[in-house]
């Protein structure tokens, strides 16, 4: 089939006579008197709420012209499919096709709009409906043809993209008048081209298309990485979401000398867009295979909910592959015995009827080049189930189970947060506008581990063996959210477990023995305790745990470095200094041990040598931002103002949000005799900067919840209280079950 160009006028598409291929500059002529005379039409009547020059606020979504685009001049999904038969299938079950339509975004933004005006959906609708917002479609009595709303992103918005603002998210992009073609010189064709056209000349239609940017974190980070502006919440600045930013400081970006473990390079795209082989007809496709266009991560919801029967079965394979976590149900404790029996499996112990045991578990975060969980973590459910059961299977603790009205457990240990208002309630519906602070955050960095405690008494009677499980589940999304949306008489949604681990405890002797080849090795097992100890700030046990690595692994420097962290953060720098001296005798470039060792020279006045380890360390991670910063700061104390100007400067295109970067770059400006740039660092930094008064919000959350409130607390013990109601395991769909009406069969 045969198209022809086609441009928008203001009422609607003309088609273009004939079926040649018109110049780029009479296309681009025919396109802007369009374009002009339907911007000007929007403009007689828009909100512009935050100013005639800043249109999108609260989002921020930018389009070359400063004008607002015609919706139709993006070539729609459809029009694509033509060539590209299996990234349309897969992009239609996919999460971005579905980005603005689903009743859970639905939901929380049409709240937005009733409470405080539709110019404010600008803020979300810049990711989750860029066609929307650039096309001035969010004001009050719009005219706006609003039926691309089903498409969510399209693949016109993303590919129309021509470059990217700094790494501040909110829609970072600046879009352009959508092409597919570009002529022999290079110049933007408009509107759909004939595909015959587009066969006859793929390397212009992929230069119009196609960025070298798009296969980047960078790009990703556009709309995985969101704040709140003042300009929505009337409040101030706060960081909403850091994706983008979580991959950048783990160890798949290779930007960061700081992280516990070492990992091969890899790019958001590597993880959710992995090739595969087709099994439709598409002109992309590189040897039989493709960059899936399903972006496969951990929402089950949305084709749950739509009936992607395909779509939730991948994306349960995905969870369910077991590369994500690990767990280690790692040592017990006896009641009245301080002695750790640890690590389990490896050494030997007894346990007899009536002993109390404390259990150790570590969940740690091994191949996700985020948080678990990560983003909108008030929305999710991600929680540790713990089981314990006797030789006839019955129960004698459980924690982090769904009850009967599908609710789950409040004493579950959830990797999840609790953002809550002024007034210290929970900010439900994921109302982003009111959140003041975070009464709890217990989710697992990248690369990080997190140790969960559980105590249960072995009865009197009871017969070994005990069987003791540790699992990760997963739910998207919290049952609550979703009674807000349908009311309590909907499907249970998925139910997914990520990682698991048993282990058999016998009423008796319990010899050492071979360890299980899913299992991490003892050192790791040991290192990773030690990193849950850091995390929740026990440095004592945090240094005996990595202790037991240096003896596992002598020559293992980071065992060392580990130690000599733990005693900075203990402020013992003289330890700190034997313990990072030894790293580097291991390894004398290693950049995780000058780090640390640059700190301990700064406390102990060697600049000349602190200066020097933090320019090795920068050398080899160029983009890393605490290096960065760490080296603008021993500059500044020197008084060499120019390159500590230099150092903030690059940390903030690292970082666009650094507070310290703010703040020194405001005093540095100031005395450059640069008076404005100081005024501007100087005003981000008070709307960055922390506020002192929202930890009260916290605390009134949960004095009003002390059923959670544990959850705040580093170290807690979940112990084996009776619960009033009975634990209901819920069935998971399983691949190849039948949708049917909104249950699985």
């Amino acid at each position: 089939m045969r198209r022809t160009i086609r441009t928008l006028a203001m009422t609607g598409m003309l088609a273009l006579a004939g079926t040649t291929l018109l110049s780029a500059t009479g296309a681009q002529q025919d396109q802007d008197t369009p374009r002009k005379e339907y911007s000007d039409k929007i403009s007689s009547s828009y909100n512009f709420r935050f100013g005639k020059d800043r249109p999108f606020i609260p989002g921020s979504a930018k389009v070359e012209g400063d004008e607002f685009v015609q919706p139709g001049a993006f070539p729609n999904a459809k029009y694509c499919a033509h060539c590209h038969q299996e990234a349309y299938h897969q992009w239609r079950q996919a999460l971005h096709s579905n980005s603005f339509r689903t009743p859970f975004y639905r939901t929380s933004v049409n709240i937005l709009i009733r409470t405080k005006g539709i110019e404010f959906s600008r803020h979300c609708d810049s990711c989750h409906n860029p066609i929307a917002v650039l096309a001035g479609g969010l004001t009050q009595d719009s005219h706006v043809d609003r039926k691309f709303d089903s498409d969510g992103l399209t693949c016109m918005t993303c590919h129309s993209i021509q470059s990217l603002q700094s790494t501040n998210g909110n829609g970072g992009f600046v879009m352009g008048i959508p092409a597919v073609m570009v002529d022999e010189k290079g110049n933007r064709i408009p509107g759909e081209v004939p595909y015959d056209e587009i066969l006859k000349h793929s390397d212009r239609h992929s230069e119009a298309v196609m960025h070298d940017f798009l296969r980047t974190p960078e790009f990703c980070a556009a709309c995985h990485k969101a704040n709140l502006p003042d300009t929505l919440n009337d409040y101030k600045f706060v960081r909403a979401f850091t994706t983008y930013d979580e991959w950048q400081n783990s160890k798949f970006s290779q930007r960061n000398p700081l992280t516990f473990y070492s990992g091969d390079f890899t790019t958001c795209q590597g993880c959710h867009m992995k090739r595969a082989a087709i099994t439709l007809p598409d002109y992309g496709a590189k040897n039989g295979t493709f960059a899936s266009h399903r972006w496969l991560a951990g929402n089950t919801a949305v084709p749950f909910y739509y009936g992607f029967d395909e779509q939730l079965e991948k994306t349960i394979q995905f969870l369910r592959s077991g590369n994500f976590m690990n767990v280690d149900i790692f040592a017990i404790k006896k009641a009245g015995d301080d002695k750790m029996i640890a690590p389990l499996g490896s050494v030997p112990y007894e346990l007899k009827a009536n002993d109390s045991v404390e259990t150790y578990v570590v969940f740690q975060n091994k191949n996700i080049g985020h948080s678990l969980i990560p983003e909108v973590r008030d929305l999710y459910e991600a929680y540790a189930e713990f089981i314990v059961k006797d030789s006839a299977g019955k129960e004698i603790y459980h924690s982090g189970f769904i009850k009967p009205d599908g609710m789950l457990d409040e004493r579950a240990h959830s990797f999840t947060n609790r953002p809550v208002t002024e007034k210290g309630e929970f900010v439900d519906n994921h109302k982003v506008w009111t959140i003041r602070s975070v009464a709890y955050d217990n989710t697992v960095q990248a690369g990080r581990s997190t140790l969960v405690r559980y105590q249960f008494h072995i009865p009197a009677n009871a017969k070994g063996p005990i069987t003791v499980t540790a699992k990760v589940n997963y739910r998207h999304l919290r049952q609550s959210y979703l009674n807000n949306i349908f009311g309590k008489d909907h499907p249970l949604y998925p139910l997914v477990e990520i990682a698991s681990r048993t282990r058999v405890l016998n009423i008796g002797k319990n010899p050492a023995g071979p360890a299980d080849p899913s299992d991490n090795p003892d050192w790791m097992r040991w290192n990773n305790l030690g990193i849950s100890y850091l995390d929740q700030l026990q440095y004592v046990d945090a240094v005996q745990a990595f202790t037991e690595v240096i003896k596992l692994r002598p020559d293992y420097a980071d065992g060392y470095t580990n130690v000599g962290l733990t005693n900075i953060q203990w402020e013992k720098y003289s330890s700190a200094k034997g313990a990072l001296d030894k790293a580097l005798t291991l390894s004398p470039d290693n950049a995780r041990a000058l780090y640390y060792s640059a700190l301990v020279e700064r406390r102990t006045g060697h600049t000349e040598a602190e200066i020097a380890d933090l320019k090795k360390v920068v050398d080899q991670y160029p983009q890393s931002r605490d290096a960065r910063r760490e080296l603008g700061i021993s500059y500044y104390q020197q008084h060499n103002y120019d390159a500590a100007m230099e150092q903030f400067q690059k940390l903030q295109q690292i970082d666009p949000d650094d507070l310290a970067a703010h703040y020194n770059l405001s005093i540095l400006y100031r005395r450059m005799g640069l008076k404005d740039k100081a005024a501007e660092q100087q005003a981000l930094f008070v709307t960055k900067k922390f506020d002192p008064g929202s930890p009260t919000y916290s605390l009134t959350f949960l004095r009003q919840h002390p059923e959670i409130s544990t959850e705040s607390v580093p170290w807690h013990m979940h112990t084996d209280n009776p619960h009033d109601q009975k634990p209901m395991t819920p069935m998971a769909p399983q691949a190849g079950s039948a949708y049917s009406g909104g249950t699985y069969r």
